[in-house]
This record gives C-alpha cells, sequence and structure tokens, in this order.
C-alpha cells in the first residue's frame, strides 16, 4: 500500500504591528476626501460653498459699481453721438442701460435667495449671459462703421477702459469676465488687422496681449479671493474643532468634578461608618489584650486580642491616609501653619521610630546643621511626611543595614530634609508608579510587609502644598534617598535689634508751659506724703 501523503507543515508568519494612524493624519485624509468629492459636485472645481461665495462677491461687487458703469456708458453715448447720428447713440445706450438694469436686478435676486448647488448653476449661467450681452454691445460700438473718422488711438483707449473695468467687476467669475472682454478685444484687433497697414498690425498685437494681460490679471484675483476664502474656511473649521473639543472638555470636567464630589461623600460616610464599629473593636481588643477584667483561661486568646487590636490599628491607619489623600486631591485640605522647628520635628520622629528600627538590626544615623531658624509649616504635615519617608526605609532596609536623616540648608537658602537608607532600590522606570497614588514598585509587591501604597503620594502632595519639592533617587540594590526642600519664604530668619532709641511717648512741643518750668528733680504728683 502506497504511504498517504504527508501534510505540509505551515509555518505562520509573524504580523506586523500595524500602527494606528495618528490624530492629524486621519484629519488630513478626511480633507483629502472631502475636496475630491466637493470637486466632483462642483462646476469650477471648488467646493460648492466656495462657488456661491465667489458668486456672492461677484453680485455684490456689481452692485457697488453700478452708478460708474452707467456714468461710463452715458458718456460713452453722448461722445458717439457727436460723432453719429443722435438717434443710433440713443439707442445704443438705451440698450446698454437694460442690460445694465437686468444684471442689476439679478444681482439683488441672487443675494436674497437662499443659496443651494443647483441655483448656484442657474444664476452662474444667468450671470455669464448677461456679461456676453455686455461685451457685445460693447463690441457693436466700438466697431460701427460710422466711427471711421475717429482716431485709432481714442478707440484703443476706450476699448482699453472697457476691458478693464469689466475685468475688475467679474475677477470673481472669471468665465464672465472673459465672456465680457473677449468680443471686444477680437473685435478690435480684427477691426485693425483689416486695414492692412504695419500700424493697426501693431495695434491689434496690442489689443490681443491687453485681452491677455487682464485675464491673466482677473484669474490672479480670483486665486486670491479664493485662497482668502480658503483660509477663512480653514478658520472656521479649527474654531468648530476647538468648540467643540472645549465643550467635550468642559463636559468631562464637569463628569469629573461630580465624581470627585461623590467620591467625596462615599469616603467621608464609609469613613464614619468604619470609624465607629473600628472604635469598639480597638476598645474592646485592647482590653482583652491587656486583661484587665483578669487572665484568659486560654493563653492564645491574649495574642489573638493583640492581633485583632494590631489589624484595627491598621485599618484605621489606611482609613485616614485615603482620608487625606482624597482631601488634598480636591484641594480641601487645609495648613495650620505656625513656627515650627525641622530638626526638632525630624528627632521626634526618629524617637517613635527607633523601637522598629532596633528590633530589625537597622542603625539610624543623624546628620543636623545646629542653629537652625524655624520654618513657618504645618507641624502635623511635616511630622507625617517624615513618618512615611522614615516607615518606608525601615520596611525596606534588610537587617544589619543603615538609614542617615539629615537636615540642613539649601543652597537658595531655604531647608532640606534628607532620608537615605541601604535598601533595595527601586528601578528607575518604576519611580513615576510608586509616585502615583496606590502605587506599588515590584520590591513591594514582593516584601512581606506590603502596604496600600499611600505613604509616598500624600508626603509628595503635601509637600507641593508647602511649595517647595519632593525628589526621589533610587538605585537599584543600593539603595533610596528622598529629598525634601522647603523655600526660602518659610524659612523664619530672625530680627536684628533695633539700634535706634525708641522714639518718646509724647513729643516735646505739646508739653503744657507749667510743665516746662517745673523742676525735675520733682514729682509731678505727691501720693501718701501729706504735702
Amino acid at each position: 500500500m502506497s504511504n498517504p501523503a504527508e501534510k505540509p507543515e505551515v509555518v505562520q508568519l509573524p504580523a506586523e504591528p500595524v500602527s494606528a494612524p495618528s490624530a492629524s493624519s486621519r484629519r488630513a485624509a478626511a480633507q483629502r476626501v472631502r475636496e475630491a468629492r466637493d470637486k466632483l459636485t462642483s462646476t469650477s472645481g471648488t467646493r460648492p460653498a466656495f462657488d456661491a461665495e465667489m458668486l456672492r462677491q461677484y453680485a455684490q461687487t456689481r452692485l457697488s459699481a453700478s452708478y460708474v458703469v452707467m456714468l461710463l456708458v452715458v458718456a460713452t453715448g453722448v461722445l458717439f453721438g457727436l460723432w453719429m447720428q443722435p438717434l443710433p447713440a440713443a439707442a445704443w445706450t438705451g440698450g446698454m442701460l437694460c442690460i445694465h438694469a437686468a444684471m442689476i436686478r439679478s444681482c439683488r435676486r441672487f443675494l436674497t435667495e437662499p443659496a443651494s448647488p443647483a441655483a448656484t448653476r442657474a444664476w452662474r449661467t444667468r450671470f455669464v449671459v448677461l456679461d456676453l450681452l455686455y461685451g457685445l454691445c460693447w463690441m457693436a460700438i466700438l466697431i460701427h462703421p460710422v466711427l471711421d473718422m475717429v482716431t485709432e488711438t481714442l478707440m484703443m483707449f476706450l476699448m482699453l477702459l472697457v476691458i478693464a473695468v469689466s475685468s475688475m467687476l467679474a475677477a470673481n467669475l472669471p468665465i464672465a469676465a472673459l465672456a465680457a472682454t473677449a468680443p471686444v478685444a477680437v473685435a478690435m484687433a480684427l477691426s485693425f488687422a483689416v486695414t492692412g497697414s504695419l500700424d493697426n498690425y501693431i495695434l491689434a498685437a496690442l489689443a490681443l496681449a491687453a485681452e491677455g494681460y487682464f485675464v491673466l490679471l482677473a484669474h490672479r484675483l480670483h486665486s486670491s479671493t479664493f485662497a482668502t476664502l480658503e483660509a477663512r474656511a480653514e478658520k472656521d473649521a479649527l474654531i468648530g474643532e476647538l468648540e467643540q473639543a472645549k465643550a467635550i472638555s468642559d463636559e468631562a470636567r464637569h463628569r469629573a468634578e461630580s465624581a470627585n464630589v461623590a467620591k467625596s461623600r462615599f469616603l467621608a460616610q464609609m469613613s464614619h461608618e468604619l470609624r465607629t464599629p473600628l472604635n469598639a473593636i480597638l476598645g474592646f481588643s485592647e482590653v482583652m489584650k491587656s486583661e484587665i477584667f483578669g487572665a484568659h483561661a486560654v493563653a492564645v486568646y491574649k495574642e489573638y486580642s493583640a492581633d485583632i487590636h494590631n489589624s484595627g490599628v491598621h485599618l484605621l491607619n489606611l482609613i485616614n491616609e485615603i482620608l487625606d489623600l482624597s482631601r488634598i486631591e480636591a484641594g480641601r485640605y487645609e495648613l495650620n501653619e505656625e513656627a515650627v522647628s525641622l530638626v526638632g520635628i525630624v528627632a521626634d520622629c526618629h524617637h517613635l521610630m527607633k523601637l522598629r528600627a532596633s528590633s530589625r538590626g537597622i542603625t539610624i544615623h543623624e546628620v543636623f546643621e545646629q542653629a537652625m531658624p524655624r520654618l513657618w509649616a504645618d507641624e502635623r504635615a511635616i511630622r507625617q511626611v517624615v513618618l512615611n519617608l522614615l516607615s518606608n526605609s525601615i520596611k525596606f532596609t534588610p537587617q544589619g543595614g543603615e538609614i542617615w536623616l539629615k537636615a540642613g540648608w539649601t543652597a537658595s537658602g531655604g531647608q532640606y530634609l534628607s532620608v537615605r537608607d541601604t535598601g533595595s532600590g527601586i528601578p528607575e522606570d518604576e519611580i513615576p508608579v510608586v509616585l502615583a497614588s496606590f502605587g506599588q514598585g515590584s520590591n513591594s509587591i514582593k516584601s512581606a510587609e506590603q502596604g496600600a501604597g499611600l505613604g509616598l503620594p500624600i508626603a509628595k502632595n503635601l509637600i507641593d502644598l508647602h511649595g517647595g519639592t519632593f525628589t526621589l533617587k533610587s538605585k537599584l540594590r543600593i539603595g533610596t534617598e528622598v529629598i525634601v526642600t522647603f523655600p526660602p519664604e518659610r524659612v523664619m530668619s530672625a530680627l536684628a535689634p533695633l539700634s535706634d532709641d525708641s522714639p518718646p511717648l509724647q513729643p516735646e512741643g505739646s508739653v503744657m508751659p507749667d510743665e516746662k518750668r517745673r523742676p525735675r528733680h520733682k514729682p509731678i504728683m505727691s501720693a501718701g506724703t501729706g504735702s
């Protein structure tokens, strides 16, 4: 029998990590898609909103220059009436004024109607047709056979004036500007070219060159206006995004404030609910541990009572720490400031923790500068900071280790406190973790004496309330040092004694004349002397 075919081994290649697009790239892609869609639905290759705005500016420009165009038409009709029969000149003037009136009426109607893509295309076509009629009327008068007696220079000047005015008025609609000026320029160029003279050929070339120049100028003006509209649209979009982001941030802030208030209320309620039974547990366990009402029948019960009491004390301290941290984060922690001695507080905390350190075989060294002035600070807060730092050092320092407590002057004139130990240390990447609320490093998790992770955050926040700095330096398997500094503004330097004599209680000029004549060795009043 033939062996069955072996199944090929399929090796799965490691998938390449797909990086998520950033917010800026997503915004740029969305903008490109929107621009492409707008160009497909637009009649001019731009955004539909820009088409309507361009037509609006075109209509406003036409309305603002309506009297200038009327004056130009009437002056041209009167001037040509002197060279031809008055009736044809009047008919041409009337036709031009009718076209101009129709254009003005169309512009006003367009400005009053709501904008829509279909209406924009219709109005665009209507304006182009009106400008084309406007240009054809100017062409008819400029190439009239009766005007052969008029010099070519005057005709060239009039043509340039018509082209310049039409190009400037229709710059926001380039196709309309071309429709209004191209018939005039082409007709004048042909009129000059048919004569066959060199001068007229030059004038024909100049007419075509002037048409190209003014068309290019109108295109540049249109591009500048379009760039301005784009910048304004981007600004409006950015303002909209900022307002949306502000609304979102305000809503998030309100939610955070509501959550913070709810957390504070919950902690206050729970602290009351927990402290009430805790006080009973601590009181009765202490009575049982001390055997106030007699010895236990079983000796183990005394150890159990001590364990219950120690656990209750630990829970009470944890509740107090959580409440302190919540008050600090909510900005409701009030400092009870007074003149305190930093060295004295550190020495008291050392005395409190000395027994605990001695039981672990840890030696604590004191390095204090003498004659240091007092600090203007909260004694309870500083004592809590020192106890938290010292208890952490004792907790993570192995047996036989050493701890140094230092207090002295800073270079700027403030005072500092330093707690350095020879413990296991903290990795650099875990320093932000241990400074965060409820944060614990890897060494703390492995340690038998785990805490809640609130000692360092509370100490740091209390120092921040005093305007000081909290610096944590640590090296793995070498030790940790925490340096706390207080600003010079909190140092209460001793005042120098007054060198001048104190002023008299009563000025010399206010002494009565009788008192001046009284001898100075006699008392003012003789009380109980009988004289």
